[in-house]
């Protein structure tokens, strides 16, 4: 017999012990789930993500419902725009009328114990389908955060909890913090997207509400994926202008960028695990070349491991069910 002074395997000796010993721990409480809002009631399921669908007011209120059964209390907001209420400014965006501030004041009226984050950004309202005002080809920074402003404010007025600016304009964070104390919302949040890649795993999202680019790409506002200390950068920015909320996105590709951010952060961090990493997941189940509750459980578990405190994920209904059973 060996004689050996550490056996790490001792602590693996049986699921009680696992449990024991287990450094990440899922619980739905730390997740946000993401919904496709729309004006008509009806589901329409989204063929590239599993289990997801486009919601009217009535089907937004069940699924909530629904969500907070299993734990979950935690909601983004996306709305799917017909494309004839599109204009070059994403005007829609900023009417108190639109989908977005609507559903808000329907939804705490009903569970006000909802925690509600709201997107900041033109695409899903531009007929360009960018993120900020463009002109002659070019994505203008401070024209398009005075849109973003008027847009935060409509949705604050609405009770949203944190207003999200994805965007990637330079210096939002800190004008939309400053609008909103000065307008009397200094309870709104403000829950950044710190470090947002120009990923290639956004597709399915774009489908769900026809937000792609109509011409060009996002790679002269969003993160070169190649890079690592310039997130750094943006999460410093983004802590000196106010945010409340820091968050990585996408997550799955990303991990090492979540650990840097955990590391780094004064507030919680977050982090997106996209839609074409949920999509890949469900996709490979359906081919039968993984175990599609296994994967989402562990893909969850790698992203809060890297640091993560929140998670964003169209799996959150989904992975509660399987931890309740």
């Amino acid at each position: 017999m060996f004689n050996f002074n550490h056996r790490p395997r001792r602590l693996r000796q049986s699921e009680t012990l696992r449990t024991l010993v287990r450094e990440t721990e899922l619980n739905p409480t730390k997740w946000v789930y993401p919904l496709f809002v729309k004006n008509e009631n009806g589901r329409e399921p989204i063929s590239s993500l599993h289990g997801i669908s486009r919601l009217g007011p009535d089907d937004v209120l069940e699924e909530i419902k629904r969500a907070i059964d299993l734990g979950v209390s935690s909601f983004a907001l996306f709305p799917k725009i017909d494309d004839q209420l599109k204009d070059a400014s994403g005007s829609l965006s900023r009417s108190p009328n639109d989908i977005v501030p609507q559903m808000l004041k329907k939804i705490k009226d009903k569970f006000p114990e909802a925690i509600l984050l709201t997107d900041i950004a033109l695409d899903p309202y531009s007929s360009y389908g960018h993120d900020g005002l463009v002109r002659n080809q070019k994505i203008l920074n401070d024209e398009t955060i005075e849109l973003l402003i008027e847009q935060a404010l409509v949705q604050a007025q609405a009770g949203t909890d944190f207003v999200a600016p994805s965007d990637m304009m330079d210096g939002r964070v800190g004008a939309i913090r400053q609008a909103l104390d000065s307008h009397g919302y200094c309870d709104v949040g403000v829950w950044s997207y710190a470090a947002k890649y120009a990923s290639c795993f956004y597709g399915p999202f774009r489908q769900a509400l026809d937000s792609a680019p109509k011409s060009g790409d996002k790679k002269t506002y969003q993160m070169d994926p190649a890079n690592k200390r310039e997130a750094l950068r943006e999460l410093n920015l983004d802590l000196q202008e106010g945010a409340d909320v820091v968050m990585v996105k996408p997550a799955g590709s990303y991990l090492d960028i979540i650990s840097l951010f955990k590391t780094h952060s004064t507030v919680p961090v977050a982090a997106y695990q996209v839609s074409g990493e949920y999509a890949m997941i469900w996709a490979a189940h359906e081919r039968g070349w993984l175990d599609g509750d296994r994967a989402l459980l562990e893909s969850l578990t790698s992203i809060h491991r890297a640091g993560a405190d929140i998670v964003v994920t169209y799996g959150a209904l989904h992975a509660a069910q399987l931890l309740q059973n």
